[in-house]
């Protein structure tokens, strides 16, 4: 099947363990939509990864990056681009700042309506209003 296959890898990654790595996240992306580089010949995933790897039309170097970014326990945070805000232009009142046409806010810091709040709490405490 593929003895020929990993014969001629061993050439171009001596070490057989790391040839079997770098077939296995080939194989992977391959399976993930990657493009191949070479005719399939009705072979299956792996094999088409070793006879790339044997023919030398795939970069180890990037494939040995890629393994090494898929065994990563946390992924790397993608770059953020900022979103540049322009106040100025937006019809949305995200700050709660009152337009000129707005009627006023009521006062959260009075006293009006707040001694219903401390009559409520307290009648669901048990206890009462002295």
């Amino acid at each position: 099947m593929a003895r020929v296959t990993v014969e001629d890898c061993i050439l171009q990654v001596p070490n057989r363990f790391e040839l079997v790595l770098l077939a296995a996240q080939r194989a992977r992306n391959i399976s993930r939509g990657e493009e191949i580089t070479l005719d399939r010949d009705n072979d299956k995933n792996p094999v088409v990864a070793l006879r790339e790897i044997a023919d030398q039309t795939v970069e180890l170097p990037a494939l040995e990056q890629d393994l090494i970014k898929s065994l990563l326990r946390a992924p790397e945070p993608e770059p953020v681009e900022e979103e540049v805000i322009d106040l100025i232009a937006t019809d949305e009142n995200i700050f709660g700042v009152m337009d000129v046409n707005d009627e006023p806010l009521p006062d959260v810091g009075s006293d009006e309506g707040g001694d219903d709040i401390e009559a409520a709490i307290a009648a669901e405490l048990g206890g009462g209003r002295r």
